[in-house]
């Protein structure tokens, strides 16, 4: 998830000054300095935080000052961060993963509950929560929601992600390992630089000199990588 030695940066959100003091406490304090924290109390204060800075991961909660934490996840959640939600709402736990968080920790929470939950955003890339079932993308006039079944593939666009559907393509702004994590299991490496959505698979085949590949329901035809042929042949075949 992050450069070895660079602390991951982590923002709270969280409206009540006593229990935003006590998550940052308890999060320095089992972090250490493998983690930098800041906190704020409301929507527009974390967007300018999001904006202004790169954060890797941010601790939500759902009831900011009578606003929806989830209108930040709505509008923010095209960027690279993993979000964890910490909430006295456990009944929007399953709207919260649809949505793409790493974690839902459920007030009122221990030490150790929210140290999972740390760890788990600590080593973001090899945790893959399965649940996601919607995924923000980047528009002119913001950002837009688009349901995973209509995903046929990722591919790694340098720091950004291409989201290929059946017949346009979209950006979003987590790279291709961050992604990755989050997907659901259909979603599987063929190639170092494409993810592919197993539904949408219409045929695998060889072609001359070793080589292989996928055509999607859309006619599109992706590489695979000979490191991804014995797995995806297990898979498919």
């Amino acid at each position: 998830m992050q450069r070895t030695g660079v602390a991951v940066r982590v923002l709270i959100v969280e409206d009540e000054p006593l229990v935003r003091q006590r998550l940052l406490r308890q999060a320095s304090e089992h972090a250490g300095s493998k983690m930098r924290f800041d906190a704020v109390g409301d929507l527009a204060d974390a967007e300018e935080h999001l904006v202004r800075a790169s954060y890797d991961g941010v601790l939500l909660d759902l009831n900011l000052e009578g606003e929806d934490g989830f209108e930040l996840l709505r509008r923010c959640c095209a960027r690279s961060f993993h979000t964890v939600v910490v909430s006295a709402h456990a009944e929007r736990a399953l709207e919260a993963f649809a949505l793409g968080v790493l974690d839902f920790v459920a007030k009122p929470f221990n030490r150790e509950r929210l140290g999972l939950a740390l760890d788990r955003l600590a080593g973001a890339a090899q945790y893959r929560p399965g649940a996601m079932r919607w995924l923000s993308v980047w528009r002119p006039r913001g950002t837009a929601l688009v349901s995973l079944d209509d995903v046929l593939a990722f591919r790694a666009d340098g720091e950004h992600s291409e989201v290929v559907l059946a017949a346009r393509s979209e950006i979003h702004d987590k790279p291709l390992g961050r992604l990755f994590s989050l997907l659901p299991m259909e979603f599987v490496r063929c190639h170092r630089t494409w993810l592919v959505n197993l539904r949408h698979v219409q045929h695998f085949s060889a072609l001359p000199g070793s080589r292989w590949r996928l055509r999607l329901s859309n006619g599109a035809q992706l590489p695979v990588g000979r490191a991804f042929v014995t797995d995806l042949r297990g898979l498919l075949l």
